[in-house]
């Protein structure tokens, strides 16, 4: 899964979002590595609805414009946790193999990304 997909389902996982609050929730919940746009989110949000992993929650007017609210459905949320778990067994065997360099950690993690 990419991160962005993670991140919008991680998004809505608490509670009914409209597009912008997900954007904003992602960029929270990435640090602000990861800035969304319109149009890709969008895109990705007709894309986990069609595969059943997020609805439309509820539809609402805001000065003339509607606004749609989306939320994470049980298979969403069934698929988040899959994917949750996954990273953590990944990054739990990358973290065993830094331990296994010569050196060791060298002082801990330090992230140049």
């Amino acid at each position: 899964m990419q991160e962005p997909t993670f991140l919008i389902l991680a998004a809505l996982a608490a509670a009914p979002r409209h597009g912008y609050g997900v954007i904003q929730e992602v960029e929270q919940l990435s640090g602000g590595t990861v800035k969304l746009r319109a149009g890709t989110l969008y895109g990705a949000l007709d894309r986990l609805v069609e595969r059943e992993l997020i609805t439309v929650d509820r539809e609402e007017a805001v000065e003339g414009r509607l606004r749609r609210y989306y939320r994470l459905t049980d298979a969403g949320a069934g698929v988040l946790a899959g994917e949750i778990e996954r990273l953590r067994r990944n990054a739990a065997a990358a973290e065993e193999q830094l331990r296994r360099r010569p050196g060791g950690l060298a002082g801990g993690f330090a992230y140049a990304g």
